[in-house]
C-alpha cells in the first residue's frame, strides 16, 4: 500500500497527553482526496437507497418530510463497500490503539451521518445534542473506547462542524447522557454542567481530518449555516476484548452475540471486525 506522509504518521508521547488531557485528538490527514470523493459518492448512494449487497443497516434516521433534518444510519458498512473499507482502516484502528495503549481494535459501529446545509435559516433541525458515546453502550465492559469522526469536507463551526467539552471525559458517566436527538443545546447544557467547567472547543477538520474523541467526551453540534451538506463518516471503536456487560440498558448490538447473551460474552464475532492488531 502506498502510504502519504500523512498515513505513514505514528502517534507521539505528546499525541496521547493531549487526548487524556482534553478527552480529543485531531489526526493529520487519514483519507486522501479520491478516498473522500468516493466516500461523497458513497453518501449519495445511501441515502438514494442504492446498496452494496442485499442486507439492511443497523438504524436509520432520515425525514423526508423535513429537509432541514439531519440524517444518520448506523452500520453502513452493512451496505456500502466504500463505508466499509473507511471504518476498518488499519491505520485509523492503528492510532487509536496507540491512544488508548492497547493491542488491538474492533469496530463497534459505524455512523453515516449527513447534516443538510440551511442557508443561515433559523432552524435547530440539523442540531446533534451534548451527549456523551457511552451513554448509549453501558452493555460494553469499558467506556475506553474511542469515535473517529471523519470530515468529508473543511469542517468549522459555520457547517456544523463538532464541538467537544475540554475534559469532560474525566467526569465518569454522566446520568441520561445519551442525548443525541435532544435539539435543544442550551437545555442540555444547563442539565451537564451542574457545576462544571463547561468549555467548548471546536473541532476544526480539512477534508480527509479526524477527530478521536473519548466515549465519555461530551461533545454536540450546531447548524450547517452554508448552503453545502455536512457529511462526515464515523467509526466507533472498542478494545479487542471488549465483553458484554448485563445492564438495564440495552443496545442492538447486544443481539449480534446470539438468541442467549450472557454477562462476559465477548464481542468478537464478524459483526465487530478486527481493525488493528499488533
Amino acid at each position: 500500500m502506498n502510504l502519504t506522509a500523512e498515513r505513514q504518521y505514528r502517534i507521539t508521547e505528546e499525541d496521547k497527553t493531549v487526548f487524556w488531557r482534553d478527552g480529543y485528538w485531531i489526526s493529520p490527514k487519514l483519507f486522501d482526496d479520491d478516498q473522500i470523493e468516493r466516500l461523497r459518492k458513497a453518501h449519495e448512494r445511501i441515502w438514494s437507497g442504492d446498496c452494496d449487497g442485499d442486507g439492511h443497516p443497523m438504524n436509520g434516521y432520515y425525514s423526508k418530510r423535513d429537509p432541514d433534518a439531519l440524517r444518520k444510519m448506523d452500520n453502513g458498512w452493512w451496505i456500502n463497500d466504500e463505508v466499509r473499507r473507511a471504518v476498518t482502516d488499519p491505520i485509523m484502528g492503528e492510532w487509536a490503539a496507540d491512544l488508548l495503549g492497547i493491542d488491538e481494535i474492533r469496530l463497534w459501529h459505524d455512523q453515516v451521518i449527513y447534516k443538510p446545509g440551511v442557508n443561515g435559516k433559523p432552524t435547530k433541525a440539523g442540531n446533534v445534542g451534548w451527549h456523551q458515546d457511552y451513554g448509549y453502550w453501558q452493555c460494553a465492559s469499558t467506556s475506553d473506547m474511542i469515535t473517529v469522526w471523519v470530515a468529508l469536507q473543511d469542517t468549522d463551526l459555520t457547517n456544523g462542524g463538532m464541538m467537544t467539552i475540554l475534559g469532560s471525559h474525566k467526569w465518569g458517566l454522566v446520568p441520561d447522557s445519551d442525548s443525541f436527538f435532544n435539539q435543544n443545546m442550551e437545555e442540555l447544557q444547563r442539565k451537564y454542567a451542574n457545576g462544571r467547567e463547561w468549555v467548548e472547543e471546536p473541532c476544526i477538520l480539512k477534508a480527509g481530518q479526524a477527530s478521536f474523541h473519548h466515549a465519555l467526551t461530551f461533545h454536540g453540534s450546531g447548524a450547517n449555516n452554508t448552503d453545502q451538506p455536512r457529511m462526515s463518516v464515523v467509526a466507533h471503536l472498542m478494545p479487542g476484548d471488549t465483553c458484554y456487560k448485563a445492564h438495564i440498558q440495552r443496545h442492538d448490538n447486544v443481539r449480534f452475540l446470539g438468541p442467549r447473551p450472557s454477562h462476559g460474552m465477548p464481542f468478537n464475532n464478524e459483526y465487530f471486525p478486527v481493525v488493528f492488531k499488533r
